[in-house]
């Protein structure tokens, strides 16, 4: 990290130009993305101490970090201005006053078995005076740009000492003018109090425990009639106070909980403070960095370079396809297809060692942080799914990578399966190169360049691989068949691949987590937006879910083909189409997930504007960090949107009330 001197972090701050530094001597790590009038301070974060003192003290380092606040920088890295000390409150109290701030004894042991001399002192009084310095001079800044500030104050504490029920969160509000920001105060208390943690119930309380009474609060108190301070202590919910083991899925937790909490009171803020109301409400990506993080970007880099050719499909779909279908269906009683695969072409083991070797950890917004961390979980299990192609783990590794459908799923399924056909089939008239010609002319209808071309090797009648459609040349569709592939394949499947290459972000041409129910999901939502979903396109979602379960299920393909042909009335070509897409691989249970995302995509599109989804492969569970990231101008808004989400093309009422039956 740059190393800066005290006089150069100051004149930074004075030209209001964003820096991340060290100070020289390594007492404070400084971080401004962006000059907002909110400041995180994690003063007690660190556990340095200098080596002449670190002889003379009488308590070990365990015990020293006993009394520290470890983590409370992490907590806060998300914010756009961050102070973090790097020195234990040992050598310095920084909220102590200056005349007290070297301890003698500390909750009741001698901090130092020999006395300190003059020298070792001053060093230790001047790295707090020097804090103080670069404290007043960034909140004078702040004021003056911004009219106001607001500083979150962030410690932790030791509960298990203490006999009385202790909150989560201690907001301590003794040195605050309540008459002034008693608004912003009582808002703070709300959010923190609606924070999720796992397996931990949670409390925030008001001067509970601590009163906020540190030197950090007098400080702005007795210099800033326009500065806000809030002292959060944090309670040790996080680790195990007395042994020092952390909990890391409960400090991820508080890292996306506190950006949230923060900023949304950021906003709340900005809101209340503003002179005229403004008819637009302020978000919390308006208190966030506007520019992309370099190592996001170093990271993304490289997870794309070693990814990209990862596409599952491409290796899933059986290469001797037509030949297994006329063996079954010349003795589909005794005969079970034996498919064959395309070789994996990478290294599995280097795959996974490159996955894991990812800087992560150095991403400091919590909600990026998490997204990619989830990726490469994600990207793991797509690998161990590849590798065991063919073989009986390979059900396992989908059912972790795709899950299984649930009882509500089924419901869903055999609820629709009930329905009674009231329309004749339109006829399969359009031949696959009639069907390409109409792909050609949508493209051209988008106004985007994208290749489309004819293949045997396909299960399904057209898929959209990176910048190509295919279509299966064995196929004829009907028109209403033809238009809605139209809308599922080209509307979004390749409108988000289009978007997707003009982010700034390749991780969304990669996929996210749960990308496959999302697009799914969408398209198929696509297709009943234009008016081209019939009741025997829904029944065949349906009959996937049903494929998936007896496949989950231990029945043979056999029996799930017998199943579909006899009890639901399909032809040969249908039910061998729909089984074997269920059981390829060794069993693949993706298909359950096109009537599960229609469902959730529906219930989005009534609830609210779905444009995000739309910036690549993206996922529903990301939406709101989606939202926030475009907002932040990070991301870009979708160049390309699904045509049919602006259709005003009347709906099959039939159809409408079945998907409002199964949401």
């Amino acid at each position: 990290m740059r190393q800066l001197a005290e006089h150069e972090v100051l004149a930074l701050i004075q030209q209001h130009i964003p820096f991340e530094a060290q100070l020289a001597d390594g007492s404070l790590t400084i971080r401004i993305s962006e000059y907002q009038p909110f400041v995180a301070t994690a003063i007690h974060h660190g556990s340095r101490m200098r080596p002449e003192l670190v002889a003379k003290c009488h308590l070990s380092e365990q015990e020293r970090y006993f009394e520290e606040d470890p983590y409370t920088g992490e907590f806060v890295a998300s914010m756009p201005i961050v102070l973090q000390g790097e020195d234990s409150r040992y050598e310095y109290d920084l909220n102590r006053d200056p005349k007290s701030c070297i301890y003698t004894q500390a909750w009741g042991k001698d901090v130092w078995h020999a006395p300190l001399t003059d020298a070792e002192r001053f060093a230790s009084l001047a790295k707090h005076s020097c804090y103080y310095r670069i404290f007043h001079a960034l909140i004078t800044a702040l004021e003056h740009k911004f009219g106001y500030c607001v500083v979150y104050d962030i410690h932790s504490y030791n509960y298990e000492r203490i006999s009385t029920p202790c909150p989560t969160f201690n907001l301590g509000t003794a040195q605050v003018d309540r008459k002034e920001w008693q608004p912003e105060i009582k808002d703070l208390l709300t959010r923190l109090s609606q924070v999720n943690l796992p397996n931990l119930a949670v409390t925030a309380g008001e001067n509970l425990v601590f009163q906020g009474m540190g030197y950090q609060a007098t400080f702005v108190r007795d210099h800033f009639s326009r500065t806000l301070i809030l002292p959060i202590e944090i309670k040790k919910v996080y680790m195990n106070e007395s042994g020092g083991e952390s909990y890391p899925l409960v400090i991820e937790q508080l890292k996306t909980e506190l950006k949230g909490t923060l900023t949304g009171h950021a906003a709340f803020v900005i809101e209340s403070r503003m002179k005229q109301p403004s008819t637009r409400r302020r978000q919390k990506a308006h208190v966030l960095d506007s520019k992309l993080p370099k190592e996001v970007v170093q990271l993304d880099r490289q997870l794309y370079r070693f990814a990209r050719g990862l596409n599952t499909l491409s290796y899933i779909n059986p290469i001797n396809l037509k030949q297994e279908k006329r063996r079954f269906l010349h003795n589909r009683d005794a005969y079970q297809p034996k498919f064959t695969y395309r070789q994996l072409d990478l290294d599995p083991y280097k795959f996974r060692e490159q996955l894991y070797r990812l800087p992560v950890e150095d991403i400091r917004d919590a909600g990026i942080q998490a997204m990619y961390r989830k990726v490469i979980d994600q990207l793991a299990v797509r690998i161990d799914l590849l590798t065991s192609l063919g073989h009986e783990e390979f059900l396992y590794n989908s059912l972790r990578y795709y899950g299984r459908p649930d009882e509500s799923d089924i419901a869903n399924a055999r609820f629709i399966l009930h329905a009674r056909e009231y329309a004749e089939h339109e006829a399969a008239t359009i031949s696959a190169e009639e069907a390409i010609d109409a792909f050609h002319q949508a493209a051209n209808d988008y106004g985007f360049s994208c290749k489309i071309q004819g293949t045997t090797k396909l299960i399904a009648r057209a898929m959209v691989s990176g910048r190509t459609v295919k279509v299966n040349l064995n196929s004829r569709f009907s028109p209403a068949d033809l238009y809605a592939l139209i809308h599922h394949e080209m509307g979004v499947h390749m409108v988000t691949s289009v978007n997707a290459e003009t982010q700034p972000l390749k991780v969304l041409q990669l996929g996210l987590p749960g990308n496959t129910h999302t697009q799914e999901g969408l398209a198929i939502l696509c297709e009943h937006l234009s008016g081209n979903f019939p009741l025997h396109r829904l029944k065949t979602l349906a009959l996937r879910v049903v494929a998936v379960d007896m496949m989950v299920n231990k029945r043979s393909f056999n029996e799930t083909f017998s199943t579909l042909k006899f009890d639901y009335g399909l032809s040969d070509d249908t039910a061998f189409t729909i089984t074997t897409r269920a059981y390829r691989g060794g069993g693949f249970t993706k298909d359950f997930l096109y009537l599960r995302g229609l469902k959730d995509a529906l219930r989005l599109h009534r609830e609210t504007d779905l444009t995000s989804l739309f910036i690549g492969k993206t996922g529903f569970e990301f939406k709101p960090l989606l939202d926030e990231l475009i907002e932040r101008e990070i991301l870009l808004p979708p160049q390309y949107m699904p045509k049919a989400l602006s259709m005003n093309t009347e709906t099959d009422p039939i159809i409408n009330f079945m998907l409002n039956c199964i949401d």
